[in-house]
């Protein structure tokens, strides 16, 4: 396994993080246990959750993939070999959390933390991100323009004293964002500068074949400000392995169970996934493999998090590790990118 620093922390996160949100749906705890246990023995020690958790997002199973790892931790004894990542909801309609709208200000994410904490057995966590700005945004396939909302939202120095506040008291060591924009990270930054608040050092944001825009104005901060990503949905929820073309719908995934895939469908995409296909074919790679490297060869990339609902899909991913893609299959993608880019923002 391989290992890069988060952020300006002294922390060593594995280049592969493993993914859970479909822990208490399409999983069950057993198979959790399983993921967990052959994730470690292969070096793994980055672990990545969230209060929303297991996906889609509904009330039963609120939280249930939290109390899997918990339940994990219980029984294995090794919290302290895990670096552990989970989220807190941003501002949302989804009542069932906390009675209202969920929202990043002091009441919110109090409680937030406090409840992830009895989850998952634990008295801190590692990495504590905002899962969506309080502001809004376009989001999860919102396309490439910036459309603005004229609503207020919670200041991000409130939200980052809170944090701040949370780090002093040991239940989070640092602080990360997810699913932001440029704008978003640059005001975070200069709110901790001013204000001697904790800096984030970490944003987890989608980043594959049929995403890069990350590459375009988010890249730069992993360079200038040691801000690195969390790429999320390496194989475009799994739209890059090839199962989903002509229609396909296979018994299990999770476009066929929650049909939703629609970021991923869009009118150039099922050919430019066919052409990824063929060109991990032609080098006798399987596309999940071919994905998932390119992603952990990325300078600005600090972890992968990968997911799978079998073995098999997580031993390919998590062995994409010791897979270096040559120039020659590099200069392929980058022409198939440069014809079509981007076409899943």
């Amino acid at each position: 396994m391989e290992y890069r620093k988060l952020g300006n922390t002294d922390i060593d996160v594995s280049v592969i993080c493993l993914g859970t949100m479909t822990w208490g749906q399409q999983n069950t705890e057993e198979e959790g246990f399983e993921q967990m246990d052959y994730a470690v023995d292969q070096g793994v020690n980055f672990f990545d959750t969230a209060e929303l958790y297991s996906i889609p997002p509904m009330e039963d199973t609120q939280g249930s993939t939290e109390t899997i790892i918990g339940n994990w931790f219980e029984k294995r004894g090794n919290r302290e070999k895990i670096i552990l990542a989970t989220k807190v909801a941003g501002r949302s309609g989804m009542k069932w959390f906390r009675g209202g709208e969920t929202r990043l200000d002091s009441d919110n994410i109090t409680k937030a933390i406090e409840e992830s904490l009895k989850r998952l057995k634990t008295d801190y966590v590692d990495l504590y991100q905002l899962h969506w700005p309080d502001r809004p945004i376009n989001l999860f396939g919102g396309g490439l323009s910036y459309k603005h909302y004229d609503l207020e939202s919670v200041a991000i120095e409130e939200t980052l004293k809170v944090l701040d506040d949370l780090v002093k008291e040991g239940k989070i060591r640092y602080v990360g964002l997810s699913n932001e924009t440029p704008w978003g990270l640059s005001e975070f930054i200069k709110a901790a500068e001013m204000h001697d608040l904790p800096k984030v050092v970490s944003v987890q944001n989608a980043y594959n074949l049929l995403n890069r825009i990350y590459e375009s104005g988010m890249s730069e901060f992993h360079h200038r400000s040691q801000v690195g990503l969390l790429a999320y949905s390496p194989l475009a929820q799994g739209y890059l392995t090839g199962k989903y073309l002509d229609g396909a719908r296979p018994a299990g995934a999770r476009t066929t169970l929650f049909e939703r895939g629609q970021r991923y469908e869009t009118e150039q995409a099922e050919e430019i996934i066919r052409k990824y296909v063929n060109l991990a074919k032609e080098y006798s790679m399987d596309p999940a493999l071919m994905a998932n490297s390119f992603v952990n060869d990325q300078d600005f990339v600090t972890s992968n998090i990968i997911g799978a609902t079998t073995m098999e899909q997580l031993k390919i991913a998590v062995g994409s590790i010791d897979t270096k893609l040559d120039e020659e299959c590099l200069k392929k993608i980058e022409e198939i990118h440069y014809g079509c880019p981007n076409p899943c923002p």
